[in-house]
């Protein structure tokens, strides 16, 4: 009988890409046991894969690496020789070794030649026996950092001797690629007589590393260089340079890679190659952006379809593709990139709706993530990007882009907002770097929008008020005496993301017949202005609350803050607020990390910490998702015993959008509002969000990240029996 070996491998750097996942779960689907050792939570192993921790095998924090580089494979290489003495016939396998078939070697000696020629050693595949001299004198040699490998050429032994001798001794981690891996493998095999006992070519790198990009090419090219000898197949991890800068880091349609990533149920698109080394790939850029939660994606000038594919799964995002010229106008006809994209996209399974192209400039409007890789900045000029500038971003916006040196990009973005360097490359001897955008928030002294003052006054009427202050506003509709609701709103969003143009919550409260008195600040201010504070001293010293039964603030975020804070001014008010903040003050709330903009405003005054001035409400009705740590934290500091706390569990930080999309915000605010909302109504309306698309996902993928594998297979399957949800069906296809 064949004997049964079990495989060893070890992963460093956070989750999987595609790749390994393919390589890992090839060894399961084999049937060949294979277990992964890691130093931290690693939130996509493929089931079936033995998860052990690898202080078992070294225990240590030194994680030694190729410093030119950039690679952990050095201390992968130092790793494998002491899991082979502390497991018994367990075989090594690199995370980019693909299982053809099993492996049922008898001996403990399991490893090949890479080249030609039947001299150089790889270690990728690398069985010994423990207790072998072999194996001793590899663990002898690696305990000397500052070793003088005898393998090495002669002059550069010679350069290293001298070095030492002056008192400055190379350290490993400088040292030629594969110091400890297939040059040393390579001197000490040969030195205790073993080449004959290495496996012949074809048995671990029939396509050997100057072969590599063959991976990429047409499957059958790599099928014919496979033979009967074949078992664990190296993939070639630096084939993810090419994957990644040529094919969006996912494998090419119709290459093998293709071929084996649809045979073994991996989604590709799920976990993108993000980077190699020091490059960091498009897929990767998200990580960079600190953004969670992306609504819509625009690329201008159609140069980021990885990324756009990307920012797709993760976040279900609306993809927007912005039909730009290099000389800043929209063309006549559709340009040629506009079609194959589209193609691309839906190739990968992004439903046709939730791509838009956007051709003329009523199309601009403000998106979450823009980017604009190798265009505006780099090979056309970053002033005909104005009317994006002028008109695409929110306060939470960010873009991505490419700045040649000399290009005058730097001065003109400077006069929009920040920029922060994310990679740098050089083409022929000019540098350019790839930056995230920042814009600059309105500022609190801007001019207000002059048609604002002219709807405001219409809607305010003869019996109403406007009042217009530097960067704020007061607009008050009186609708009777029963109901006055508070709102606060940004001018930006309400003159440029409503197509309505009214505050906060206008059309709600009008169809209630209530009075509205609508706040409104030009800019994200956190209303931290001596002017507002003054209005609500007014407004309550002149009995203008008094006169209404009934008084309710209402805002979320931003707005939800000054909700809380400004009920001060009227005692026995109610509040209603969605993902408040309680303060900005960094002394209070250190943790707080968003909203860098007000961190050096005045938060001090009978108006500053909501979370203490709102305990003169009668209520304070918070609703909040709790796995948003932040908001969660700001939550946490309302503990009067007029808080009525509602979780929303995954809606996100923009839960009002969700609650909106599902179709109950307008139940849960009208109860919230007139007083009647209680907890059991609430939870119950709160059910709609078992068939809402976003918590659905966010409840699958949650539960794959702990572990629950069987949970996120039965709640995958519960959905799509209902309808159609994209990112879980690649999900399960990824289980």
């Amino acid at each position: 009988m064949a004997r049964k070996r079990e495989v060893g491998t070890l992963w460093i750097g956070g989750a999987l890409s595609w790749l390994e996942q393919l390589c890992l779960k090839s060894f399961v689907d084999q049937g060949q046991t294979i277990t992964l050792f890691s130093y931290e939570d690693i939130p996509n192993v493929p089931a079936g894969v033995i998860r052990r921790d690898g202080r078992d095998i070294l225990d240590t924090d030194d994680f030694i690496k190729y410093e030119k580089k950039d690679s952990f494979a050095l201390f992968a290489d130092l790793f494998r020789l002491h899991m082979i003495r502390a497991c018994p016939g367990m075989i090594w396998v690199d995370t980019d070794v693909y299982c053809h078939r099993p492996m049922t070697y008898d001996s403990d000696v399991v490893l090949g030649f890479e080249l030609p020629g039947s001299h150089r050693v790889n270690n990728a595949v690398l069985g010994l026996p423990p207790d072998s001299a072999v194996l001793a004198d590899m663990l002898a040699f690696t305990a000397d950092r500052f070793a003088v490998p005898p393998f090495l050429k002669p002059a550069l032994q010679e350069e290293y001797r001298a070095a030492a001798a002056g008192g400055r001794p190379v350290h490993v981690s400088q040292q030629p690629w594969g110091v400890w891996g297939p040059l040393m493998v390579t001197h000490f095999v040969h030195q205790h007589g073993l080449a004959n006992e290495v496996q012949p070519l074809d048995a671990f790198y029939p396509v050997t590393f100057p072969d590599r990009t063959k991976f990429l090419r047409r499957r059958a090219v790599v099928e014919a260089m496979l033979t009967p000898h074949t078992t664990a197949l190296h993939l070639w991890a630096s084939n993810k340079r090419e994957l990644g800068l040529r094919f969006d880091g996912l494998p090419p349609p119709g290459s093998y890679l293709a071929h084996l990533v649809e045979k073994h149920g991996i989604v590709p698109e799920r976990a993108p190659i993000k980077g190699r080394g020091k490059l960091v790939f498009d897929a990767g850029l998200l990580d960079r952006t600190g953004l969670r939660d992306v609504a819509s994606f625009a690329d201008i000038g159609g140069t980021a379809q990885g990324l756009a594919l990307a920012a797709q799964v993760r976040w279900d995002c609306d993809i927007v593709l912005v039909d730009l010229d290099p000389k800043g106008q929209f063309p006549d006809q559709p340009s040629a990139w506009i079609a194959p994209y589209r193609a691309a996209l839906a190739a990968h399974g992004v439903p046709e709706t939730r791509v838009r192209v956007v051709r003329d400039a009523k199309g601009l409007k403000p998106w979450d993530l823009i980017v604009t890789l190798s265009g505006f900045g780099d090979v056309w000029k970053v002033k005909h990007l104005a009317p994006v500038m002028d008109r695409c971003f929110h306060a939470d916006s960010r873009m991505v882009l490419d700045i040649r040196k000399g290009s005058g990009a730097f001065p003109f973005l400077r006069c929009y907002g920040s920029n922060a360097p994310l990679t740098t490359r050089t083409e022929g001897e000019v540098d350019i770097t790839r930056v995230l955008f920042t814009p600059n928030p309105p500022a609190q002294t801007a001019p207000a929008d002059p048609e604002w003052a002219k709807i405001a006054q219409q809607l305010a009427g003869p019996n109403g008020f406007f009042r217009e202050g530097t960067g704020h506003s007061f607009l008050h509709i009186p609708r009777g005496d029963d109901t006055l609701v508070v709102t606060f709103d940004n001018l930006d969003i309400a003159m440029n993301k409503r197509a309505e143009r009214r505050p906060w919550g206008f059309d709600f409260i009008e169809k209630q017949g209530w009075s509205m008195l609508g706040v409104m600040a030009n800019g994200w201010t956190w209303y931290r202005d001596p002017w507002v504070w003054s209005q609500f001293d007014g407004l309550r010293d002149s009995g203008f609350f008094a006169r209404y039964r009934r008084v309710v603030f209402y805002g979320a975020s931003m707005g939800g803050y000054a909700a809380a804070a400004f009920s001060g001014a009227c005692p026995g008010a109610d509040v209603v607020a969605i993902s408040p903040q309680s303060t900005l003050d960094k002394a209070v709330v250190p943790w707080e990390t968003r909203y860098k903009v007000a961190w050096d405003k005045d938060f001090s005054g009978p108006y500053g910490d909501a979370a203490q001035v709102s305990g003169a409400a009668r209520r304070v009705t918070i609703l909040y998702d709790p796995y948003e740590p932040l908001d969660a934290g700001h939550a946490n500091r309302f503990v009067g015993a007029n808080v009525l706390k509602l979780r929303t569990p995954l809606m996100g930080h923009r839960l009002g959008s969700s609650l909106h999309q599902m179709g109950i915000l307008n139940p849960i605010i009208l109860g919230a509002l007139d007083g009647t909302l209680t907890p059991a109504q609430f939870y119950s309306t709160l059910r709609a969000r078992r068939d809402f698309a976003r918590y659905q996902r966010e409840l699958f993928q949650r539960a794959v990240d702990r572990g629950h594998r069987t949970l996120a297979r039965h709640l995958g399957h519960w959905v799509l029996k209902r309808g159609e949800n994209r990112a879980i069906r690649l999900g399960l296809q990824g289980l």
